[in-house]
């Protein structure tokens, strides 16, 4: 039992960068005027430069901390943390713009709930592009999926409730 938790700590220290990077988007969007939209018909209004760009330094800031920190959980080798940092980020919000075009050519309105979709898009869109330098098998990558959708509602129902979202999904 306490090695399949520490197997989780692993994973989820793992995905952090990821998890950054799926969460700065959000702050930056009370940055008005220069805040444009990436495209407003492929994405929406709501997918903007600076909210991408923030999420992939977010995920490049979680992996140089990562590799100041040197944990003992690490599971990968953090020599390499600035592409690994740009691969999460990069990734995360690749994934994140993918399902809002998936969402637009489907007819879902912006901030309509579509899960698991809402929640998965990051992390698989960040395994993606990490996937090739990582050594993780399927059982892993299910871990992480789970694990991820639960944080993610967790986490965006607690910041609707602070009013960083505007919805809880």
């Amino acid at each position: 039992m306490r090695d399949a938790f520490v197997h989780m700590l692993q994973l989820a220290y793992f995905m952090l960068p990821a998890y950054c990077a799926n969460m700065a988007p959000p702050f930056v969007r009370f940055w008005h005027g220069w805040n444009r939209p990436i495209s407003r018909r492929w994405l929406g209004d709501h997918k903007t430069v600076v909210g991408f760009l923030a999420g992939v330094c977010a995920g490049v800031l979680a992996t140089a901390m990562q590799r100041l920190v040197d944990s003992p959980i690490a599971i990968v080798d953090y020599r390499h943390w600035l592409a690994l940092g740009l691969l999460f980020g990069t990734g995360a919000m690749l994934g994140d713009a993918f399902k809002s075009f998936a969402k637009r050519r489907l007819h879902i309105a912006p901030g309509e709930r579509w899960i698991p979709f809402d929640q998965l898009d990051f992390v698989i869109g960040a395994l993606i592009l990490v996937g090739p330098r990582i050594e993780l098998g399927w059982a892993d990558v299910v871990l992480v999926l789970a694990l991820s959708f639960v944080a993610d509602l967790m986490v965006n129902w607690l910041a609707f409730r602070c009013g960083i979202k505007d919805s809880p999904w």
